[in-house]
């Protein structure tokens, strides 16, 4: 943010007005530039920014269960009790069937299993995880085969290895294999600000109850230091969490993705907050549409399994934007629009 406020200060020629958008970890940046610059600011878009830092939170595998449905969930849970079971007698053979040899922590294998199928609520592709899987299981068909080419379709090694403490530990980047260390990076603020650590809930889990507290603050220790630890009160009372004390903040969020327990979802005074539903509207879905992954963050809500759902939210974003740089208009807020 102080990059943002020099940038502002460097551009003073300019005279029209700045409106912030970012989406996610953006958003939340968004949102808090807003709160902490009003006077540099007509307004924010947050788009599922995760403004709330939570510590434990089971919040976020049950709306997991939730947007996959009944028979897809049951799959889900018979993919991890396979895992588990193949993993006490063969962990091998079971981690090599999802090319994640490179995994030696049975807890970083199992936390792997669990995110894949994350994504595809997440970003906005549920059917393409949960009709094999849903075939297979009611089929008699192998149900880790079934998920195997489902996660080595759409998470790619690169990919599976970064989900290894070991690969988490590295600090610079190979020229040659080009690794991409953005992992320990986010796990970097996970482990000292936010937490999220994505615990199974108490019964019903999808994920492996192995994938506990413990596992992620062995995580942090193991990768960061024996001294990190996520200060989570101190983050919700430096920003104010889901009760921030901003203005002209626009949340947006879509219906299946896990990571809107962590956003503004109610309304407040001069801070609107929408839940964009549908079948498959996830992360980001206002700007970024359905679906978004592999490799398609283009906007397009025609793919989105309630179209008109998603520009009737569009227009009301657009309406409160117009109206908060009309206000701007006889301000001093000299700057550029910034995306």
């Amino acid at each position: 943010m102080a990059e943002l406020t020099n940038k502002k200060q460097n551009l003073s020629n300019y005279e029209n007005s700045w409106f912030v958008f970012g989406v996610s970890y953006p958003g939340a940046l968004s949102a808090w530039f807003r709160l902490k610059f009003p006077h540099l600011t007509c307004g924010s878009l947050a788009s599922s920014a995760v403004v709330l830092a939570i510590y434990n939170f089971p919040d976020f595998d049950r709306q997991i269960g939730v947007s996959a449905g009944p028979a897809c969930k049951k799959a889900l849970q018979e993919v991890t009790r396979l895992a588990e079971e193949g993993l006490s007698t063969s962990a091998n053979a079971v981690k090599s069937l999802f090319g994640a040899e490179k995994l030696n922590n049975d807890g970083d294998f199992l936390y792997l299993l669990a995110d894949a199928a994350v994504m595809a609520f997440q970003y906005g592709y549920p059917d393409v995880l949960c009709s094999p899987l849903v075939e297979a299981n009611s089929s008699g068909k192998d149900l880790m085969v079934a998920y195997a080419d489902y996660v080595k379709n759409y998470i790619s090694d690169g990919s599976v290895e970064s989900y290894g403490q070991q690969f988490l530990k590295k600090t610079t980047i190979d020229a040659d294999s080009n690794e991409v260390t953005s992992s320990r990076l986010w796990w970097y603020q996970v482990c000292t600000e936010f937490a999220y650590f994505q615990v199974s809930p108490s019964n019903d889990s999808i994920r492996s109850s192995k994938v506990d507290t413990k596992y992620h603050l062995d995580l942090c220790k193991n990768v960061f230091g024996k001294d990190v630890y996520p200060e989570v009160d101190i983050t919700n009372v430096y920003y104010g969490g889901t009760s921030i004390a901003g203005s002209k903040i626009i949340f947006m969020n879509g219906s299946q993705d896990p990571w809107r327990h962590a956003s503004k979802q109610k309304s407040s005074d001069n801070m609107p907050s929408n839940l964009i539903t549908c079948h498959n509207c996830g992360h980001g879905v206002d700007l970024r549409g359905c679906p978004q992954s592999p490799s398609r963050i283009e906007g397009d809500a025609s793919d989105c399994a309630s179209p008109d759902v998603v520009h009737k939210a569009r227009q009301q974003m657009v309406e409160h934007i117009d109206l908060w740089l009309s206000q701007c208009q006889d301000q001093d807020h000299g700057g550029i629009f910034l995306v």
